[in-house]
Formats: structure tokens, sequence, C-alpha cells
């Protein structure tokens, strides 16, 4: 009996391989995207501390399984009364589990690209045009459209923000959603350019945002299509100039809200962002994140960063909204050669 339920079981674990793929590409994507939350919360306080930023990237993860299993039997029948009548049984086996993760830190060439280099202007129209709302983007990716300044919180250029900017992006997201603009690309002197075209119509609905945009960007009346590229000021009145920001500059933005220990502030070692109510009023901060001693554990997020804790509460779709859209951000400054995604390798034995 004990023979058969051993060969009966070694031969249900033949197909092990297939049975561990449910299990583990969910666990390992739910591991993956936890810790990549994480370190993107650290990462942001470490900007704000004025400590260094460190990425590290999941380049790689493979694990292999490996079950064997041995049985033997031996025995020896003798006359009556023998006393050298003997019977063996035996058995062996072994599991093995073994996962290798690759780790690849984020530096030179990559952290260049990742970082420091602003989003490309195509990316952004991209966003917009893919159905995220004109104003969050336009807020939280660009310092300034046509010369109109953005706010922006970083401790060595603090910008309080044109009232015009918030005008601006507010009637560019009013005419997205009624369908008065929208973008496409044309090919200029064998080059793909970006272009913004607004549609003339007779509905107020449409007309009264296109004509708020003409007038704050100072756009010729007569044309419907306007050059997107990236700069400060325009050259004239048939192009639109955006001064876009690096994946950095947004994390320094971005750090600016966070609340910080009072005990912290008051030594210096995290500077303080001096917002008055009307400009908060006017540029509403992009993301909240909590501190204290604990965090609670229905937070979205939360780390442990010099003796405090920090969250992002889960009811608060807003910072999980923008917080989400950070780290879709770095996909948009990959401009050099493809990199491979995370991979989970399972061979099925």
């Amino acid at each position: 009996l004990c023979l058969a339920a051993l060969v009966s079981f070694l031969g249900a674990c033949a197909g092990i391989g297939p049975g561990t793929v449910h299990r583990d590409r969910f666990d390992y994507v739910s591991s993956i995207s936890e810790s990549w939350k994480r370190q993107m919360l650290l990462n942001l306080l470490k900007v704000r501390y004025f400590d260094a930023p460190v990425f590290m990237d999941v380049a790689s993860v493979i694990n292999a399984y490996e079950l064997t299993g041995d049985v033997n039997l031996s025995g020896q029948l003798a006359g009556v009364g023998r006393g050298d009548q003997f019977a063996g049984l035996g058995a062996a086996g072994r599991y093995s589990d073994k996962p290798t993760i690759t780790y690849q830190p984020l530096a030179g060439d990559k952290f260049t690209r990742s970082l420091l280099l602003p989003i490309p202007i195509q990316g952004i129209l991209f966003l917009i045009q893919s159905g995220y709302p004109a104003d969050f983007v336009l807020r939280c990716c660009v310092n300034s459209i046509n010369g109109l300044q953005n706010s922006y919180g970083g401790a060595g250029r603090l910008q309080a923000g044109d009232p015009k900017f918030r005008e601006l992006i507010l009637a560019i997201q009013e005419s997205q959603a009624a369908g008065g603009m929208g973008m496409r690309m044309k090919k200029i002197a064998d080059q793909q350019s970006a272009v913004m075209f607004l549609r003339p119509s007779k509905d107020e609905a449409i007309a009264a945002p296109v004509r708020k945009i003409r007038e704050l960007l100072a756009l010729n009346e007569s044309a419907s299509e306007f050059n997107v590229e990236y700069g400060t000021y325009p050259e004239n009145d048939m192009k639109i100039v955006m001064l876009s920001r690096s994946i950095l500059q947004i994390l320094i933005d971005l750090a600016s809200y966070f609340d910080v220990p009072e005990a912290d502030l008051a030594e210096g070692s995290v500077y303080g962002v001096p917002r008055t109510s009307q400009q908060e009023q006017l540029f509403p901060p992009l993301i909240t994140v909590r501190c204290g001693p604990s965090a609670p554990s229905n937070a979205y997020v939360s780390v442990h960063y010099r003796n405090q804790w920090f969250w992002i509460e889960d009811r608060d779709i807003k910072s999980k909204q923008m917080f989400n859209f950070t780290m879709l951000l770095f996909s948009l400054t990959e401009t050099g050669a493809e990199h491979a995604a995370p991979i989970v390798t399972i061979p099925a034995r």
C-alpha cells in the first residue's frame, strides 16, 4: 500500500510547472508593483530632504523548481523456521525552489534619459489625446506655455505661478471635453511635428474656450492649426511653445506638497515651501502625503523614513492618480534603446 501511494504521488507531481504559473505570476507582479510604489514614495521623500534619489529596476526574475523521487524495494524469502527472512522498502525525494532576481540600478545614460531630460512634447500631447485631462497633464508636466508660468515648489526656484496659466489650462481642458481642440502629427521638412488644431464652431460651448485659448496664447485669429514645439517664447503667432519639465523637476514639485514634521523644518533638515491661501486656491496641491509615528493599515502606500512614517491614504483618489501618473511618466523619457521589461521565467517540467 505504501509503494502504491508513493508511485501515485510521484505520478501526480509530474506536471509541477503548469500548476505554479497561476500562483507565481500574480505573486511576483504584486510584489514588484508594491516595491515600485514604495521606492517611488521613498525617492520623493529623499528629494524633499535634499538626499540623493536612487532607483533600482528589477531587470529579471527567474525561478526554477525541481522535484525528484526514488523508490527501492527488496526482499528475500527462505524456508519455514529460518531466521534470515528479510524485506526492505525505501523512498527518497527532493524538492527545491530557486528564485534568482536581478536588480539594475538607474545610472549613467539611462539615469540621464529617465530623470534629467525634459519630457518630449509629443509625449505630453499624446497623453492629452489619449484622454488624460489636459489641465492635469499640463499642470504636472510643463513649466510654461508661450511664456505663461506654471507654479513650482523647488527650493532653489520657487514660482508662484501666473493666474493666466491657470486660466489657460482650464480653457484647454474645457475645449478638450467639448471637442473644440485636438492633436495630430504632421510631417514638416522630413520630421514629424506635433500640431494642435482649434475647431471653429458656432456652438458657444465649443467657441468660448477656443477664443480664450487664442487670447491667452496670442494666437493668429484666422489660423486653425499651430505647431507645438519645445521652448520658452514663440517666434510668431502661429506657434505654441511649451517648456516641459524633467522627471526630476516633477519629483521636486510633488515633494513640496508633502507633510513633514515640524521638528525637521525647525532644525533645517528639510526645506519649507511658503504658499499663501490665494496661491493654494489658484494652484491646488497636486498630491497629499501624510506623516506621523505610524501609518494606517489600509494606506495605499507607506514608507518609513527618518524615524517617521509617510503615506498616501487609500481613499485619496486624487493623490493616487497623481502618484500612478508619475510612475507612468518614466516611460515617456526613454529616448534611447529599448530595455527589456521584467521577465518571469518558470521552466515547466
